[in-house]
Order: C-alpha cells, then sequence, then structure tokens
C-alpha cells in the first residue's frame, strides 16, 4: 500500500487545527500554505502544516486530527532532551519535527513517499532555523527502516498512517528497529467511538471496513499484549474534529473557485457537496483519534 500513493492536487491546501499537546500532538493554513490564517490544528492522513490536501483516494483513510498539540509535547512526560534524536515516518510537512528540533533542541529525520510534502518540510525547517538539525528524505517508510543504518534513536515515531507497517502493531514493531532501549514509540491510530451498525456508516466514517479500526479499550489492550506499557495518550476532541474538517471544506471550495476547468474538479465538488453531513453524520459522533506514547516491556 505504501507505494501506491499520489500527489496532491496543485494549489490545494490542507489546514492545521488545534493547538495545544505538542501545541496539543496536514493543516494550518499560514503564510507558507498561500492559504489564509487560521488557528493551528490538525492533519488528515498525515501531513503538517503548509501541506496540500490529498486526493480523498491518494492514501489509506487514517484521519489525523490533533496536529497542532503534536506539535508541543509535555515534556516531562516524553522526557525530551537536548541532542535527543527522532525518526518520523509519513512525516508530512514536518510540522511536529521541526517545531520538537525549535523547542527542544532535537534532531532527527522524517521520511515521506511524497515529493510536494517532502519539499515543504525542508522549507519549514529553514523557515523555524532548525535545518542543521533535522532531515527530510522522500521514500518509502518501510524501506527506509530496512535499508536504515544509522544509530537507534530515543523517539521513533509514526502519526496517523500505521498503514506503513501493515497495520499498528506491525508499526509498533517497525519503529522498535531503530529505537535505542528504553526509548519511546509514538503512534497515531484512529478508534471507534461508537461501533458503526452499517455498511453507509462505516463508510461515511472514512473506513472500507468496520475491522480497519478498534474501539479506544481494545486498541489500548493490545499494546499491552504486544509487549508495549502506554505511558501517555492525547486523544482527540469534537472541537478537534471541527477545525480539521472546516479547514478542509474551506481548502477544497478555494480549489473549486480556482480551478474551474481541472478534469477533477467535478470530483471534488462531489466530495464537497457530502462532506459536511457525513462529518457530522458519521465521522463526529463514531469515530476517534489518538496519539499514544509506548515503553516496550
Amino acid at each position: 500500500m505504501a507505494g501506491a500513493a499520489r500527489e496532491p492536487l496543485d494549489g490545494v491546501r490542507h489546514g492545521e487545527e488545534v493547538e495545544d499537546l505538542r501545541r496539543r500532538l496536514d493543516h494550518v493554513p499560514n503564510r507558507n500554505a498561500g492559504a489564509p490564517r487560521r488557528a493551528p490544528g490538525v492533519g488528515w492522513r498525515h501531513g503538517r502544516p503548509p501541506p496540500p490536501v490529498r486526493h480523498p483516494r491518494e492514501r489509506p483513510p487514517h484521519p489525523r486530527p490533533l496536529h497542532a498539540r503534536e506539535a508541543r509535547p509535555p515534556r516531562p512526560v516524553l522526557g525530551l532532551a537536548d541532542g535527543d534524536t527522532i525518526l518520523d515516518l509519513a512525516s508530512g510537512s514536518g510540522e511536529m519535527l521541526c517545531t520538537w528540533a525549535r523547542d527542544h533542541r532535537v534532531g532527527g529525520v522524517g521520511v515521506d513517499l511524497s515529493t510536494v510534502f517532502t519539499d515543504a518540510a525542508v522549507a519549514r525547517s529553514v523557515e523555524l532555523g532548525v535545518s542543521d538539525r533535522v532531515t527530510f528524505v522522500q521514500g518509502d517508510a518501510a524501506t527506509y527502516v530496512e535499508e536504515y543504518d544509522g544509530g537507534p534513536v530515543d523517539v521513533a515515531s509514526c502519526l496517523g498512517a500505521t498503514w506503513v507497517g501493515g497495520g499498528v502493531l506491525g508499526t509498533i514493531d517497525l519503529l522498535a528497529r531503530v529505537l535505542r532501549p528504553g526509548g519511546l514509540v509514538l503512534v497515531g491510530e484512529p478508534f471507534w467511538t461508537t461501533v458503526p451498525e452499517t455498511e453507509e456508516a462505516v463508510r461515511g466514517a472514512h473506513a472500507r471496513s468496520v475491522d480497519d479500526f478498534a474501539t479506544l479499550p481494545a486498541l489500548v489492550r493490545s499494546f499491552g499484549d504486544h509487549g508495549w506499557d502506554l505511558v501517555q495518550m492525547v486523544l482527540a476532541d469534537p472541537d478537534d474534529w471541527d477545525h480539521y474538517a472546516a479547514a478542509q471544506w474551506l481548502s477544497t471550495r478555494r480549489w473549486l473557485d480556482a480551478h474551474p476547468g481541472h478534469e477533477l474538479w467535478q470530483e471534488m465538488r462531489d466530495e464537497l457537496d457530502e462532506a459536511a453531513y457525513r462529518h457530522v453524520t458519521f465521522t463526529r459522533p463514531a469515530l476517534g483519534w489518538g496519539v499514544f506514547a509506548l515503553l516496550q516491556r
């Protein structure tokens, strides 16, 4: 699946929504995004600050409504120290890694399949003055880990893109391969707050099957069963979802206004026609999302 992504549509920008775990742990339209400013927020699928909006079918449907919180971690819990190293898989436009490098003087590498997101991440590192401490690599995340020849890292993360490891537990195993003993794994993953009872509700919540996601208790249980202790979590709330979704509606509408003759115009118009209804009917009441910090037993 990791090799199937396409590039984002030109001219459409994601927003980043929510400001409080790591500024709460793909999007606030900011000056680099070419879109109007708004309060920081979260990303969808796996981007961060000024990334373009991706086509709905570009990646598996892993929402990510926490992003701005990701910029500012609870340092006492995560124990970030000057010089710590981080590997961030599916790093998007690099907001988390760049912000942590600025605020906590950590360093590291972000890996993302998209050239557009990788270019945005490099630009963000320059903007924040951390290009000497962080590097962004365009490529497949799983392949990068398989070929990794650097030293063990202090934090290994994959937020909202656990398809890179074939699911959340496979991604934890992938991250563990580059982690130092006692290092921290961060994963971002959706979960059902209410399990859908119809196919329409499943699809409306951006899932292909009810089995795509677990409930929160089942997800937390799976971490322990897999040999990891959950030591911190940050969960999206309805406001996070609303800010995230509204940023996409606005950016999609602006793209439609700017590209009336584009070959995908009608498809994106149809998507926007149903987006708000789908959000309030299916996604908001049924789907949760969280970032989970794990230590191996």
